[in-house]
């Protein structure tokens, strides 16, 4: 007559891991990332017997893991070895439920929206061909990247951009966004079709006038304030692209996307006003949370200053 064998003198372990190997098949690789991840549960159980293990414990050791600065991906992959673990483990001892059911990893942080430095910011869209005249292709670009920087438009706003309002008519849309140059103003329409106002600012403004000066009526019949060269309204796509090939021949250290300006924009003016309602209302940010990224960002930017040039910032 068989006896059954007692829980704690079972290698589990053991066992499991050789199931994995043998009829799961997995590589050798993966399961030496299981028998790491179950013997540093044992370890930070401190020897507890499986079958005592509860869902408070994991979540005990899961915020020890937290406190060592383990990463959220990492600290989720160790729960799914821990989950499957229990889970056979049930098959083959009673177990009052597997205590990993309930528990999650900590959230992952939200990436910061990358921004550029104010130098960096300004040197890319007020760089100009030298010892030339500009052509009228790059004047339209000029006056988009200033934009972009000066008012944080979103780029499918600026493609939208006429340069005066347009009530519409058969078989013509009216006017989505436009230009007040008299008032400094841009109005577009943002995500859910809200409408807002952003200030213009007056390096943006020039660039307008002197695009403005040069610009072709549009062939598409449309009152598109930016044209491609086709001279047809110019598309989200052709700014990302121009924008890009812009910043490679400005010299700019790294890579730039139309909402990198938009970041930049919101960054800035944070640093400078520290007005988080503005900011958002600017950006057409439909919550206050969206905005809040951003005080991160600024708070980057102190902290840089700040070990630049405090005597006692750093060790000597």
């Amino acid at each position: 007559m068989d006896h059954p064998v007692a829980p704690e003198t079972t290698d589990w372990v053991g066992r499991y891991l050789e199931q994995l190997a043998t009829q799961r098949q997995l590589s050798p690789h993966t399961i030496d990332a299981y028998r790491r991840d179950l013997h540093q549960l044992h370890t930070l159980a401190k020897g507890m017997p499986w079958q005592q293990v509860r869902q408070a414990d994991i979540r005990r050791l899961t915020s020890i893991l937290h406190s060592q600065q383990l990463g959220p991906r990492s600290i989720a992959r160790k729960l799914s070895s821990w989950r499957g673990f229990f889970g056979w483990l049930s098959e083959h001892i009673t177990l009052a439920a597997n205590p990993t059911d309930g528990v999650r990893a900590p959230r992952r942080p939200a990436p910061l929206p990358k921004a550029l430095a104010v130098d960096d910011a300004v040197q890319l869209v007020s760089s100009a061909p030298p010892g030339r005249t500009p052509t009228s292709a790059e004047l339209c670009n000029r006056a988009m990247f200033e934009l972009l920087y000066s008012s944080g438009l979103r780029v499918a706003e600026l493609a939208g951009l006429d340069v005066t309002y347009t009530k519409g008519g058969e078989g013509q849309a009216a006017s989505l966004g436009w230009i007040d140059l008299a008032s400094g103003d841009v109005l577009v329409t943002g995500k859910g079709n809200k409408m807002r106002t952003v200030p213009v600012g007056s390096h943006a403004r020039t660039a307008l006038a002197a695009w403005l000066a040069v610009r072709p009526p549009p062939t598409d019949g449309s009152g598109a304030l930016f044209l491609s060269e086709r001279g047809t309204r110019v598309s989200p796509r052709v700014v990302q692209l121009r924008l890009k090939q812009h910043a490679i021949d400005a010299g700019t250290p790294v890579h730039v996307h139309p909402h990198m300006l938009r970041h930049s924009f919101a960054s800035h003016v944070l640093q400078s006003s520290g007005d988080l309602r503005a900011v958002q209302d600017m950006l057409g940010h439909a919550s206050i949370t969206s905005t809040q990224v951003y005080t991160a960002l600024d708070f980057q930017h102190l902290a840089a200053v700040y070990d630049q040039a405090h005597p006692r910032a750093k060790a000597k």
